[in-house]
């Protein structure tokens, strides 16, 4: 990802890296360990969970550097638990609008 990509398609290109990874696994990718690690999906699983922890704490304190800091980690590890069980951001995007 670049410092051109548009704000608004930045999901998108980090959705798509995170497919790549999966699809390629490099060794010096942190996306691989979430994909090959021994725990298998459970370390990609206890990730999220604590990014969910962190993020709320940071809520809790009013600290909105760290909420977002902490959002936007939870926001990665959610979209790599989407793409290990092959859900797509458009998958997500009709379930949020089915919602409205």
């Amino acid at each position: 990802m670049d410092d051109d990509t548009p704000t608004e398609e930045v999901l998108d290109e980090l959705f798509s890296t995170i497919e790549s990874r999966k699809a390629k696994l490099p060794e010096d990718s942190y996306t691989t360990t979430l994909f090959t690690h021994e725990k298998g999906e459970n370390y990609a699983l206890e990730k999220l969970g604590e990014e969910a922890t962190e993020t709320i704490l940071a809520a809790k304190d009013d600290d909105r550097e760290e909420l977002l800091y902490e959002s936007a980690d939870l926001v990665y590890h959610l979209l790599v638990v989407l793409a290990a069980h092959d859900a797509s951001l458009d998958d997500l995007r009709e379930e949020l609008k089915s919602r409205f």
